[in-house]
């Protein structure tokens, strides 16, 4: 069984839950939940889009985008990955290097041979390329968010600050309020009430806890045995690279399919929420063109 969560998610969640259709997938001792979007609208040309989310995440990460990539004709799978929202952990480990093996597996019940476009944001951007290396005929094209990984420290130290310890809810909301500003958006009237009531649902759920391949160079060295096309999209204010963007394209030109890499002016981190049409436009150029 999925872990049963009693965190409640906003309106905006609850409506975009109604148009899906939840399924699981086993992993762990428990079971991997997904949602799906777009099946009965899919092109037969058009490959399934998969969504994985950030660190303490969960398909919520998603929510202004989902829709857009129906709308262009697509099958859209988002799930929670082990050890975050609704999902089960994996058996062993608590990284991006746990969940490939359970992600693939799910991936095969549900889709059988064919292969997937893998968009992956952020912790979910390692691993999407540590999937791609492992598991190769599993992805037909790679598209990096945001992810670390790739050996570049940034300019300034993130300082994200404690929460759990705090019984005054207006106090963890500030600190909440906080670490969305230190990591995931860059301009403070982004940092919403819907963006501080997901953050506060999916971080509630985290249990994948003591990670720290994001400060290494692993997607990096993935990238290296990815043969699928791969591109990028980033904020150009993203927080991980903020003061080192000139180094981004050289380590994911590591790639040997590397095709392109966008930057979205004035944005984060959470570039698909704060700037949503800009990304979901420039997600859907790139998934409609060539390799």
């Amino acid at each position: 069984m999925a872990q049963t969560s009693s965190v409640e998610l906003p309106l905006e969640a609850h409506a975009l839950l109604k148009t899906a259709t939840r399924t699981q997938t086993p992993c762990g001792t428990g079971s991997m939940v997904w949602h799906l979007w777009g099946k009965d609208s899919l092109q037969p040309s058009r490959a399934p889009v998969v969504l994985l989310h950030g660190g303490s995440g969960s398909w919520t990460h998603w929510l202004r985008n989902t829709a857009a990539l129906v709308d262009a004709g697509r099958w859209v799978l988002v799930p929670d990955l082990p050890g975050f929202g609704d999902s089960a952990a994996p058996l062993h480990g608590t990284d991006a290097d746990s969940i490939p093996e359970p992600l693939a597996q799910g991936l095969q019940s549900l889709l059988g041979d064919r292969a997937c476009d893998l968009v992956g944001f952020s912790f979910g951007g390692m691993v999407a390329g540590l999937l791609a290396a492992q598991f190769p005929a599993r992805v037909a094209r790679l598209v990096l968010v945001g992810a670390p990984g790739l050996g570049i420290a940034p300019e300034k130290a993130i300082r994200l600050h404690a929460w759990r310890h705090l019984a005054d809810a207006a106090q963890r909301e500030k600190v909440h309020r906080s670490n969305l500003a230190a990591l995931m958006l860059f301009h403070p009237e982004s940092i919403d009430e819907l963006a501080v009531r997901l953050h506060v649902a999916n971080v509630l759920r985290d249990r994948m806890k003591g990670r720290s391949l994001s400060r290494t160079d692993v997607l990096a060295r993935s990238l290296a045995r990815v043969t699928c096309p791969v591109h990028a999209i980033y904020g150009g204010e993203d927080a991980l690279y903020r003061g080192k963007m000139q180094a981004l394209e050289p380590a994911l030109r590591q790639a040997p399919g590397f095709g392109s890499l966008a930057l979205i002016e004035s944005g984060g981190h959470w570039i698909q929420y704060e700037r949503a049409q800009a990304f979901n436009e420039a997600l859907i150029a790139l998934l409609e063109t060539g390799p």
